[in-house]
């Protein structure tokens, strides 16, 4: 029978440590050839636009999606999951909050590989939904000290500050704007829908590993054209997926700025074919566009966990 969870459960079955152990383990999968990605598909019609995209764990037998629908209202987001021997649904999730874990996640497994040992000051560049798994994934693989955030909204920042600090027992505070975050960041994240880029490369300080997350559609560009100049190691979650919706590097690429055999995939990094860095004065970049096995593996594990905790309802057969 099919199980189905609704959103309140899916986050009280859900922890980033799990998050950061399933997409860890896909990466490598995917780099071994025992995992497979489809990047994103879009349907549109006025008002509405239908996001779909799958990925299966071979060694698991499980195969599954992630549908979620935009429209002014917000994004509704539904995984599903399908038996890999038979077939059948086994499980039905609502997945706001699984989203914005696996995304977090996947951040945190870039920076656990890309950012210098010692990182302990992280820059944050918008205070949103997403921001907020992203801090605590990177806290989570790095013994960080302090946050400086900034947003446009100051209330926000402040309730973000606020609420951050203490759910890690971290200092986060605001910063007067975006250059004090840069220039101030051994690692930096970047977590907004900005059209423009958000800092500029010359600011970056040498060692720095950055997070650009806000950005999969072509008209979105987080960073800058010095930032790709800069940046010793480029690294995307799927190149596929990057090539249809990443708006930095095909702009760059579009200007021979960057080419694609200069970008490296985040398997080849976990798996250690890669280094995520050689020394502790590069500038490591890892662009994050949110991919299907990241979904597919994160719902493995709540629905793990689901059946062992008896939660959640079945559907009738």
């Amino acid at each position: 029978m099919t199980l189905v969870l609704t959103e309140h459960e899916v986050r009280t079955l859900l922890t980033m440590e799990m998050a950061l152990e399933a997409v860890e383990s896909a990466f490598r999968q995917l780099d071994r050839g025992q995992a497979t990605n489809t990047p994103r598909h879009r349907v549109r019609i006025p008002g509405c636009t239908l996001h779909v995209m799958s990925g299966a764990l071979v060694a698991q037998r499980i195969l599954g999606l992630k549908a979620y629908t935009v429209t002014r209202e917000g994004a509704r987001f539904v995984v599903l999951l399908y038996d890999g021997e038979g077939g059948e649904l086994l499980a039905l999730m609502e997945a706001d909050a699984l989203g914005q874990m696996r995304t977090g996640a996947a951040s945190g497994v870039a920076t656990k590989y890309m950012a210098r040992a010692d990182a302990a000051t992280v820059g944050i560049l918008g205070t949103g939904w997403q921001a907020r798994s992203q801090l605590e994934a990177v806290c989570a693989v790095r013994p960080i000290r302090q946050v400086l955030a900034f947003s446009r909204r100051p209330e926000r920042c402040r309730a973000f500050c606020s609420e951050m600090s203490e759910r890690l027992q971290v200092t986060v505070h605001p910063a007067a704007g975006p250059e004090e975050v840069v220039r101030s960041a051994d690692i930096l994240i970047t977590a907004t829908t900005s059209r423009e880029p958000v800092f500029k490369g010359e600011w970056l300080s040498p060692g720095v590993h950055i997070n650009a997350i806000g950005g999969n559609a072509l008209i979105r560009r987080e960073v800058d054209e010095e930032t790709l100049r800069r940046a010793d190691r480029i690294v995307v979650d799927s190149r596929d997926q990057a090539k249809i919706e990443c708006g930095e590097f095909l702009v760059a690429i579009e200007k021979g700025i960057l080419c694609w055999e200069a970008i490296h995939e985040l398997a080849e990094v976990v798996s250690g074919r890669l280094p995520g860095r050689e020394d502790a004065s590069q500038i490591t970049l890892f662009k994050s566009l949110g991919i299907a096995i990241e979904d597919v593996a994160v719902g493995l594990r709540v629905y793990e966990r689901a059946i062992r905790e008896n939660v959640g309802a079945h559907l009738p057969s």
